[in-house]
């Protein structure tokens, strides 16, 4: 008995449309199609609607198109998520229909070997847990796979309900998404738009791929009312003895369009009566199975959405004869589906979860316990995850602890930290409620470690890093000292992850005392590796050259090339030394981490070798070999990982000095990013954007409470703070806002930090333009402050390393911006050539260090001072250099500041006080104490006009361009007090 139409009704436009979308032979897909496929296409659409239905018509079109057809399916398997499930499901057909293929694509990538089916065939990869955590080379094998197999023919990827998808197939498809194919690849995702609640996995990543050019969305609505009719009528013709007895406009008024829901209602038209609740009517079709198809139905409802037919008849209990009888009564009815791969489906999500749902609380955990007894004896019938699953609903708590920790390997294995670090944490929930031996403490500490492993592989090292102090925290005081070496191992590493904290050497000294003589050789590897590091940090080059050998020797005995190339990577470090010696090493260490796969110690060695050329002033280098390590990190799906991170903002760092505002700023408009992550990328926009003109200092200021998770945010809204604050006359909020961003640097940096040369430079610079505004009486107060600021930022006599070219800029620059704080105030006002010469020193140092924003307004000071003085035409070249800067950036407070200086020469030779009437001499005096026209006015008895032609008068006698400059002239010629 059919239930479905064989016909698709109402949907030849849409199929026409997604067909188009899909590339398929004949159709014109949109511009921007890839060479031989379409788009990549996302399906949406409500439950029931019909998206399985087309796409099973779309599929059959482009069979007959030539093309191959890969379907993966995703399934609600809730907390026990199995790691790149309809990959999996994608990859036993592909390895079955092309197994050369699939040999000879996993020769040169390797890592293919950790998915199951094509473990399988060809035997399992030989690769540390921790190091297949790395899915950056799984994400490339599987595009390389696809695009081999399109050699054969056109290829059509399919992956059906992506509302259920596990994270790593969300991560896999944004990768496959963002990387083109050069063969025609075409993927099409389907998911369930009323799903998509505001707090929905997918809703953020659905953002994110609608934005590619390379992915189009498609909603498939519902269908009209005459579509409705029609399809009754389809329904109905194959329903005896039911074609009069149907109300078909009650069925347009009831299903609304769905025609999942047309089915059922037609199927229901023989009960006495209708009922409006979905369940009830789904349940309906229940109705007209006998006890053997029921009791068939219901067990499969346990499993999920499908099952094969072996676990099927292991959980049934029913003798074959038996078993197929109640099968075939089922498919009879449409409510089970056969696959060709031995499973069954509900034909219907929605049918299986009203099945299970009207099962006793009883019923459904003997169903999973009689699932638990099938798949225990043999897991090759089913997943870890899926046993994890089962046990966990039977109430069978040692054997869903034991499995979800063998789940936690699976995923891992297969490179899914997502998967893997939620299965070790549920273990870790049942395990720390009863670890009450030695035996149980260590295998939760070894659990932790592992959970915090996969944490750090999915971008969440501050989780993991919390993981591992709590777990710390909890042991008892007589603790084996072995346990704390793991979880400080753990916290060390995660440390590395973001910023190097200065808390760090005593966690390894600690870990290190803690360590037993014989301890594990993989623990005593991990911690010496990390302490190393940390031995690095504090400069003691040959305490951390010593551990770090030992590592290395250890981890290459133990055949660990990942870790082998993460101590490389800190060997070959210049860690404070003078950096071209380094240059090399770190080159080697590069070579060493790309040749066996590693790719975040590739990242890491990468990102200290553009730490080194730019230390060594070899900044166009630097910019190169940020922008590869950035590049690789969205090459292998991995943009959130530490060191990929921080390669964004080197990578974006130097696009802003070297002027390139609108690549920098491409780099901050992301979606996905971990929380963690997006207050150091936001604060890097609001500098560009502040530069531009926009008023961003309440966002700035919300990002304080960040400061204490990465303390770099600090290093770059603490500024746009203080210019803000600056900029509207807040000059005692300035100062605060100088003051906490050096408090925080301080605790995360240590004591003295190279950025301090720069953040008091910004201070002293934008407290210095606020002070002719303020009354004489107040200036020396400010002033004392100015000072207290400029001493703090100024390098410690003595230092070893010298200055690179980004150091020697921010010196001058805060010496020259000192004095002219000093001329503008009046107060200990400097000698003008003294005043000249750091000025020009300053441009000098930035066209060294090529910062072209801070360059053109180092450039702008110059200018004022210069036309202050009366060298009007040197001020004009240096305004007019700065200008087209301004202009280039789209810097706006810039140009706005250049208007007010001017570039038309001016008098430059002003008459002795003498040539100020008295009135004037006054009214000058009035200016520099900050009064405006109307306040003058108001004092001297005198219209705000007449005051302005005053003004004006003395301007023009004075040479200068503004009454700032015209009160700073008025001090250093000794004509105001």
């Amino acid at each position: 008995m059919a239930q479905s139409a064989e016909r698709l009704v109402g949907r030849d436009t849409d199929l026409e449309t997604l067909a188009g979308l899909a590339g398929l032979a004949g159709l014109a897909g949109p511009a921007g199609a890839q060479p031989g496929g379409g788009r990549h296409v996302l399906l949406a659409g409500d439950a029931g609607v019909g998206k399985t239905r087309i796409l099973r018509e779309l599929r059959g079109r482009a069979a007959a198109d030539g093309r191959q057809v890969l379907v993966g399916h995703c399934l609600d398997f809730g907390d026990s998520a199995e790691a790149y499930l309809p990959f999996t499901e994608i990859l036993d057909n592909i390895t079955t229909a092309l197994p050369d293929v699939v040999a000879q694509v996993a020769d040169v990538h390797p890592a293919l070997l950790r998915m199951a089916p094509v473990a399988r065939a060809l035997g399992e990869a030989d690769t540390a847990v921790q190091e297949a955590l790395d899915r950056g080379n799984l994400f490339a094998a599987i595009h390389a796979l696809l695009e081999r197999a399109a050699q054969k023919a056109p290829l059509l990827v399919v992956v059906e309900d992506t509302h259920w998808a596990d994270q790593s197939t969300r991560d896999l498809l944004t990768f496959l998404f963002t990387r083109p194919f050069d063969g025609p690849v075409t993927i099409l995702a389907s998911y369930r738009a009323d799903d998509l609640h505001r707090r929905h996995p997918l809703r953020r990543q659905l953002a994110e791929w609608t934005r590619l050019p390379s992915v189009e969305r498609f909603h498939l609505g519902r269908l009209s009312d005459d579509d409705v009719r029609i399809l009754v009528g389809e329904l109905a013709g194959d329903l005896e003895g039911h074609e009069d007895g149907i109300d078909v406009e009650s069925v347009v008024r009831r299903a609304d369009g769905n025609a999942f829901f047309v089915e059922e209602l037609v199927q229901a038209a023989g009960a006495d009566e209708l009922p409006w609740d979905l369940a009830d009517l789904l349940l309906i079709r229940l109705d007209q199975l006998d006890a053997t198809a029921r009791e068939v139905v219901d067990t499969a409802s346990a499993a999920g959405r499908d099952v094969s037919d072996e676990v099927l008849e292991a959980v049934a209990g029913l003798d074959r004869a038996t078993l197929d009888a109640g099968l075939r009564q089922a498919i009879e009815r449409a409510i089970l589906v056969p696959r060709e791969d031995g499973y069954y489906v509900f034909r219907h999500a929605l049918l299986g979860e009203a099945v299970y749902d009207d099962l006793l609380p009883g019923e459904r955990v003997r169903l999973h316990q009689r699932y638990v007894e099938a798949l225990a004896g043999d897991l090759t019938t089913g997943s870890a995850a899926g046993l994890a699953r089962h046990a966990r609903l039977a109430g069978d708590h040692e054997t869903a602890l034991s499995a979800g920790i063998a789940a936690g390997d699976e995923a891992a294995a297969a490179g899914g930290p997502d998967e893997a670090s939620q299965h070790y944490q549920q273990a870790i929930a049942q395990l720390a409620g009863r670890a009450d031996s030695d035996h149980d403490t260590q295998r939760l500490v070894d659990l932790v470690v592992k959970a915090s492993d996969a944490m750090v592989a999915a971008g969440h090292a501050d989780r993991a890093g919390k993981l591992a102090r709590e777990q710390r925290e909890s042991l008892p005081a007589d603790a084996p000292g072995l346990w704390r070496a793991q979880l400080l191992t753990v916290e060390i590493e995660t440390s590395f992850a973001y910023v190097n904290d200065v808390r760090v050497g005593a966690l390894a000294q600690k870990a290190m005392a803690e360590l037993p003589e014989d301890a594990p050789p993989l623990v005593r590897a991990r911690l010496l590796a990390a302490y190393a590091r940390s031995l690095m940090i504090y400069r003691r080059h040959d305490d951390a050259e010593k551990a770090g050998r030992e590592a290395l020797a250890l981890a290459e005995e133990l055949g660990r090339t990942g870790l082998a190339a993460e101590v490389a990577a800190t060997l070959a470090g210049s860690w404070g030394r003078p950096p071209q010696a380094w240059i090399e090493p770190l080159r080697e260490a590069v070579a060493r981490a790309a040749k066996v796969g590693a790719l975040h110690p590739e990242l890491r060695a990468r990102l200290q070798l553009a730490f080194a050329l730019d230390a060594a002033d070899r900044l166009e280098e630097a910019g190169e070999n940020y922008r590869s390590a950035f590049e690789l990190s969205l090459e292998r799906g991995v943009p959130w990982a530490p060191y990929a991170f921080d390669a964004r903002i080197a990578w974006l760092d130097h696009l802003h000095i070297t002027g390139r505002w609108d690549e920098a700023l491409a780099l901050t408009e992301v979606y996905g990013i971990p929380p963690v992550l997006w207050p150091w990328l936001e604060s890097k926009r609001l500098m560009i954007e502040q530069a531009r003109g926009a008023d961003v200092g309440a966002e700035a200021r919300r990002l304080r409470p960040s400061w204490k998770q990465e303390v770099a945010t600090a290093s770059e809204s603490a500024p746009v703070e203080i210019w803000a604050a600056a900029g509207r006359g807040d000059i005692d909020g300035a100062i605060e806002a100088y003051d906490a961003g050096v408090a925080a640097l301080t605790a995360g940096w240590g004591e003295w930090f190279g950025a301090h040369a720069r953040l008091s430079a910004i201070a002293v610079g934008a407290i210095g333009s606020a002070v002719p505004a303020l009354p004489v009486g107040a200036r020396p107060q400010v002033m004392a402050q100015v000072d207290r600021i400029h001493e703090a930022g100024t390098r410690p006599v003595g230092t070893e390393q010298p200055w690179g070219l980004e150091g020697q800029a921010w010196s001058a620059r805060l010496r020259a911006e000192g004095l002219r704080a000093h001329w503008l105030a009046g107060l200990a006002v400097p000698d003008q050539a003294d005043l000249v010469e750091a000025w020009r020193e300053t441009v000098a140092a930035f066209e060294a260090f090529p910062h072209v924003h801070e360059l053109a307004w180092s450039q702008v000071r110059l200018a004022e001072i210069l036309r202050a003085g009366g060298d009007t035409a040197g001020a004009r070249e240096l305004a007019d250099q700065a200008r087209e800067t301004a202009k280039r950036l789209g810097a706006r407070p810039l140009l706005d500041h250049l208007l007010t200086l001017g570039t038309t020469p001016q008098r430059s030779t002003a008459g002795p006080s003498g040539q100020l009437t008295a009135r004037e001499s006054e009214i000058l005096a009035l200016v520099a104490a900050g009064r405006s026209n109307g306040e003058i006015g108001k004092q001297l008895f005198i219209s705000t006009k007449t005051v302005s032609v005053h003004v004006s008068n003395i301007l023009a006698k004075l040479g200068a361009s503004g009454r700032t400059e015209a009160a700073a002239i008025g001090r250093r010629r000794g004509l105001v007090e």
